[in-house]
Parts: structure tokens; sequence; C-alpha cells
């Protein structure tokens, strides 16, 4: 069926549908004694659940979404962040069935909780909410209540604190953004006090106080965080390329990304008010952009430190080419989570910076909706026998797997001159070039260029597949106190690879509609681009903030140390004939905040190495450099961290 709307619209029946069926039998791993899996269904008033075919342990679009609850109420909370005198409230948007309302049925809420749903929007569309006279929602940002309300949950759209329709200031992933979401968290369990805006009280007594929490990007952020607290009632979360830690986000390894960067993203998503001005000052003051070093700042915005709180599963999403977000981000909360047992999925794309209903749509809406009802509705239907990871591992081809990372432990592959995977002696020498960009440290790989050394490995003599987070290991000597040093592992041969998305003129809708809301969104294309190189992963750190990014060691010059340079995590499988380069440089102006000291240093070949988690195959070095022609078509520019769409 299709609806013209000024566009191209193909229309998904409400009705139920399956988009496709899970491909193994994978056994999940147990719970921890002390997991809480979440209620099951709340006792029926009459009979089964309507919502939930019990043929399939799914559930299915009964509730009318056109007449569906709408309301807005405000949180209280015990903060007063904009030093008012007042308590901050924090506004939240509920859309839910009426029928359950009127049978007393209750149900469980999915939330998304953004500071953008007033200053920049959501999804590729860039939504944001609309009310109407009264103030009460009228519009939620994406298809989440089109989709779900219809199914027996409640979409819960949360303001942060200092955002929107929220009062105070917030702190850019500290603890008071994460406890303005706590606290919608403990209403919804009944364990904090509500009101609407005409100050009567409100309860939340229509809900099972189940909560799952969706999000891309800082939303996806603010899931890690508030997972991260334990806060009871939080069932799941579903972070889409979110970060795990604030620190490494804005920098990697003492090096900065980009200077300001938190007072800067706080304002652009704040209120502009003096009290809030005085609180990003603050945020300035004491995020230690001068020296790069992990403080006590950082470590209140860093969720991985407490990983072991968290008693919700985690199904998340990332772009194995995002370099807002990079891909230590999922690598290393995925790595904590294992470790401590938590439920765990993981999608991996060859995407950058998207959200999965961009790419992979029907199969992404399918897969949210088996997830959802597990962890919310109780219903067994067999989503965590599934297979826990699923890759792109070419454009539109997906594999699962039974795990992730699919490499245990990293393969050492020695370094000589100019080759990879040759065990050299002596040593060879890098001074550093702040105008290098990353197209002349790529470009005449076979090529002496000053500032760069380059290590080639012989023609792939299979395919091999790189999963997992690699890392370069260089033994140097210095004759400065620090210096920035800088890894890429480049992937020489002639083919078409991914190079970003298109939104194309047709539509496909989710769910329910109203005169306001048509559940409607544009589909994109992926595109590609012919090119003789890819990048696979890169790196950077500050020598001195090898050992310690509290505590930075300085070198001491013409003293040999031991640096390792942690590249970003990568699932890639690389064809058989292509070429494996490890560029080394210095500073990156380019990629992170000018840095450079015109240090010069010694690599000592023999103990130095690139780590490389493969699964299959390996790498050897060539007899002879064979000279490799790299024509840049497109200058390669670092994704602005100061437009949040990246």
């Amino acid at each position: 069926m299709t609806t013209v709307r000024t566009r191209v619209t193909i229309l998904v029946s409400s009705t139920a549908l399956c988009f496709g069926a899970a491909v193994s039998t994978a056994t999940a791993a147990p719970l921890p004694n002390d997991y809480d899996s979440g209620p099951s269904l709340s006792p029926a008033p009459t009979g089964p659940p309507p919502n939930v075919d019990q043929r399939t342990n799914s559930t299915k679009p009964v509730y009318d979404y056109k007449n569906a609850i709408r309301e807005s109420v405000y949180v209280d909370t015990s903060m007063d962040t904009d030093s008012d005198g007042k308590n901050d409230v924090i506004a939240v948007d509920i859309v839910r069935p009426s029928e359950t309302a009127l049978t007393g049925r209750k149900i469980p809420v999915i939330m998304d909780a953004s500071p953008y749903y007033s200053c920049c929007g959501r999804g590729n569309e860039s939504e944001t909410k609309t009310y109407d006279e009264n103030g009460v929602i009228q519009k939620m940002p994406l298809f989440y209540d089109n989709y779900f309300v219809e199914r027996g949950y409640a979409m819960v759209g949360v303001d942060i604190v200092g955002t929107n329709r929220s009062t105070g200031c917030g702190d850019v992933g500290g603890k008071n953004e994460i406890n303005s979401v706590v606290a919608v968290i403990d209403w919804l369990n009944g364990r904090n006090s509500a009101h609407a805006g005409d100050g009567s009280p409100v309860t939340a007594s229509w809900t099972t106080g189940s909560v799952g929490m969706i999000g891309k990007s800082y939303d996806g952020t603010l899931a890690n965080g508030v997972a991260a607290t334990g806060v009871k009632g939080l069932k799941t979360i579903v972070p889409i390329s979110a970060i795990s830690s604030w620190y490494d986000y804005t920098r990697s390894g003492g090096v900065p990304y980009s200077d300001d960067y938190m007072p800067w993203l706080g304002e652009y998503v704040g209120h502009d008010t003096a009290a809030c001005d005085a609180v990003r000052a603050d945020l300035g003051e004491n995020d230690d952009d001068e020296t790069g070093d992990y403080t006590k700042f950082w470590a209140e915005r860093d969720y991985l430190k407490d990983a072991s709180k968290v008693k919700a599963s985690v199904f998340m999403t990332h772009g194995l080419s995002d370099y807002n977000v990079q891909t230590n981000h999922f690598a290393q909360w995925w790595t904590a989570l294992a470790k401590n047992n938590v439920p765990r999925k993981i999608w991996l794309g060859l995407e950058d910076h998207v959200d999965p209903f961009e790419f992979r749509r029907d199969e992404w809406v399918s897969e949210l909706n088996k997830w959802f009802d597990y962890w919310l509705q109780g219903l067994p239907n067999g989503v965590m026998r599934e297979p826990m990871a699923s890759v792109e591992t070419s454009l539109n081809t997906w594999h699962d797997y039974k795990t992730w990372p699919a490499a245990k432990v990293s393969a050492p592959v020695p370094l000589a001159a100019g080759k990879l995977g040759a065990i050299g002696k002596g040593t060879v020498t890098v001074t550093d070039d702040p105008d290098l960009t990353e197209d002349d440290i790529v470009a005449t790989p076979s090529e002496v260029i000053a500032g760069r050394q380059m290590f080639l490995s012989a023609p792939l003599p299979a395919a091999i597949r790189v999963s997992g987070t690699p890392t370069v290991t260089l033994r140097i000597k210095a004759d400065s106190t620090t210096t920035p040093i800088t890894a890429r592992l480049i992937e020489y041969g002639d083919a078409a690879r991914y190079s970003g998305l298109q939104r194309s003129t047709a539509s496909s809708c989710y769910g329910g509609r109203t005169d306001y809301d048509d559940g409607c969104y544009f589909e994109v294309q992926k595109l590609t681009k012919q090119s003789d190189h890819g990048i696979v992963s890169r790196g950077w750190i500050d020598a001195a903030h090898s050992s310690s990014l509290s505590k930075p060691k300085p070198l001491t010059p013409g003293k040999w140390t031991t640096v390792t340079v942690p590249l970003r995590a990568q699932d890639e499988i690389i064809p058989k004939g292509r070429v494996l380069g490890l560029a080394v440089t210095l500073s990156d102006i380019k990629w992170t905040s000018p840095n450079d000291t015109g240090a010069t240093i010694d690599i000592d070949l023999a103990g130095s190495r690139l780590n490389l988690p493969l699964t299959t195959g390996k790498l050897t070095a060539p007899a002879k450099v064979t000279p490799i022609q790299v024509d840049i078509t497109t200058p390669t520019e670092r994704p602005d961290l100061r437009d949040p769409k990246n």
C-alpha cells in the first residue's frame, strides 16, 4: 500500500509482522544469582493479555495509538543545580494505551532520556517534541511510541536536568544528569513524587515499574550511566553509538580531541541563563584539557568503573566507522559487562554514527520488539538463545556469531624496517611533522616520508578477520619529556568501500498515527566509493600517559621506555591479496588538538610489534617492498565533534 504525502510512503501494516527469524540456538549464559530478570506479565483483570500472541509469545498491536493517553508531568528531585533556592523538576512526557488504563492492566515503560528534545532533535530527521495549547505532549520524536504503544507499552520521553522543559543546569554526563533520570525511574516505581502542570500530584500507578531505556549517542550514554547506578526497576538498556567514558570521548590516552568541549556541549543543549553559564564555566575549569589527565572530574563521568553495579540487560549497537563516539566505547563497555556476567547482545554495522533504524530497519524493529517483549513483558520468545553478535561483514551482508570479539587474544606481528611481519634489528626514527595530514600519511606507503614510519605486509595469502581491539607496542627513546604518538592501520587494495548514507525519497511507516505524527520516516541508501585503501583503525597516546592516565610520568630523554598505542576496536574481514600497512607518526593536529612538541623518537624494532586480534590467517613480511600507488580523490576529514549529528 502506498500513501503520497509529498514523498512516496511505503506503509508497514500495524498487524503483527515477522521480519526474520534467528538462525542459531546458542544457549545464553546463566544469569547471576542476584540478577532480577524482570517481572512476569501483570495478572490480567479478565483472561489472557489481549496484546500477547500466545502462539508466538510476542506482543501484537491491539491498542489504539490515536486515542492513547498523552500526558506531561514534572518529577521532583532533591537537586538545586541552578542555585535558585528551588529543587529542580524533570519534565516527563508520556504516551500510553487508554485501554489498559480502563481495565487496570499495568504496563512496562520504554524510556528515551535526552538533552536534545528541543535544541537539536532526534533521529535522521531531527524531530523535536511538540505540544498542544495546554502544554501536553502532542508528538514524540522517533517511532517508538507509534509502534510500541499499540503493543502494550508506555513511551516516556525525559528531558534531562537543564534541558527543554526541565529546570536546573546540566553537568554533561555527570551525576546530576544521571540522577535526573534515576528520579524518573524512582517515580515510576513509587519511590518518588511528581506533579502535573497545575501542581496536582501525579502517581504512576498504571505501570509495572519495569523500564527499558533506549537512545542514540547522548541518549544511549545516559542509559549506560543510569544502568551503572544499579537503580531498581531498570530492566534493560539499548545504547546506540553510546559513550562509556566521557574521558575517552574527549581524548585518547592523554591526547585531547577538542579543547573546551564539555562547556561547549553543555551550552549547546542547555538553558541560556547566567546560573547555567556558571555551571558550564566550572566544567571548563575542571576538564584538565591542558594536561590530558584523568581526574576526579572524569571519574564521575566514567561508567566503566561502575559496571559491576549494572543489573539491567544490554543490547548495544555501534557503527564500525564511527569516529564521533569511537569504537573503543562499545568494546570496553562490552568487556566490562562480560566480566560481570551481564546478559547482553551486540550489533556491529559498517556505518558511522548511525541508528540501525536507518541501515537495517525491518530487522531492527523486529529484534527490538523481541528484546523488549522478553525483558519487559516477560515473554519466553527465545531471544536470549539467539547468537550474541551480529556483524555486517560487507555491505548489507550480516553474519551472526556466538560471541564477540571472535579473537580471544591478539597475535603479535613483529616489525622490521619498512616491513610488517618480520623480526627487525636496529632502530628507525620518527621526527614530528605536524603538517602531515592523514592523506599524506597513507599515500605513497612504499616510499620514505619525513615524519612517518610505514611498515608493510606482503599481500595476504588468504583472507583474515580482525575482531577485537588492536594495539601497537613500541619501545622508544625520545629527546623530549613527552610526545604524542599516532598509529594507523591501513589496508591497501582496490575495492568499493562504504562511504556513507544518503536519504532516499521513499518512506516506511511503523505503528499508529495521528494528525501530528504519522510514524513515517525516510529510508536511506548506503553509498560506496571505489578506492585503493581503507583505514582499519586509528589510535593516539601521549607517551607520558602510557603507564598512567591520572599520574603521567615524564619521559627521560635518551632513555628507552615502552609505550602501547591503543587502536580502535574493529571487526573486519580483509580479503586475500590486500596489503596491510602500519603507519607511525607523532602529533596529529587534524584529528586531535594541536599538541606538537617537535620531538624525535627512535623505535627499537626488536622490542616493538603490532598486536592484532586475528581469528584466521596471518601476516607475513614481503621479501621486497613493492611500490603501491595510492590515489587520493577526496581529502579525508575528521567528523566535527561540535555537530551532534555526526
